[in-house]
């Protein structure tokens, strides 16, 4: 599948103008599934909507791109973090149903670093939906084209049970600071990704990641 995740921030007056608009379009074009949220509080350089379209391929994105270049080229608009990708969900437990909070990742590895250590910090992170049991579905993907802030290299991707299932399962695991930050920490000489992440998430009604 084909995806597009883009956080967007608006001027505060406007964002439930912004937040019609892109539902109406995401609806126009028939989109396989989708998602246009206000970010939720505990987001960091998350955006104040997040938007997440999953289509059928590529070539969906390049017929329908259009119907939301108006809306995201809004004077309310003052930012658009994003990125397209293609990649395939793992669902963790069909017992726990679909999650309740989406949450996307975007970060950039450092130029330069090698294939072998690019591949470790990958098999890093897909370890921790096997310690933490809030999450439902998840998705790592190499990002194909970069919007914003930075040149985003992946997006990491979960649906969890809950806010507190993110906030605390996950964020505070042991997997998570004991090994998985390595790659993120200054002071480590793992440290790849050196650039300001995107931690963004919102409320979903069904499931997101297929």
């Amino acid at each position: 599948m084909f995806s597009i995740v883009n956080l967007i921030d608006v001027a505060e007056h406007s964002r439930d103008r912004l937040l019609a608009a892109l539902r109406d379009a995401a609806t126009k074009v028939g989109a396989e599934g989708l998602l246009v949220e206000p970010t939720l509080p505990g987001s960091r350089n998350g955006g104040d909507i997040l938007m997440h379209l999953r289509l059928a391929d590529r070539s969906e994105w390049v017929r329908i791109a259009g119907e939301f270049t108006d809306v995201l080229h809004d004077p309310a608009v003052t930012r658009v973090n994003g990125a397209s990708y293609t990649g395939h969900p793992v669902r963790t437990d069909w017992s726990l149903g679909p999650g309740t909070v989406y949450r996307t990742l975007l970060l950039r590895v450092a130029p330069g670093t090698d294939d072998a250590t690019v591949a470790r910090f990958e098999d890093d992170l897909r370890l921790m939906p096997r310690y933490v049991r809030t999450i439902t579905a998840w998705q790592l993907s190499r990002v194909e084209k970069a919007t914003g802030d930075s040149t985003w290299t992946h997006v990491f991707e979960q649906e969890f049970t809950d806010v507190d299932g993110l906030m605390g399962p996950y964020l505070v695991h042991p997997i998570h600071w004991g090994h998985v930050d390595r790659w993120f920490d200054p002071e480590c000489p793992d440290v790849i990704v050196r650039d300001r992440v995107c931690h963004s998430f919102c409320r979903a009604d069904r499931a997101v990641l297929g």
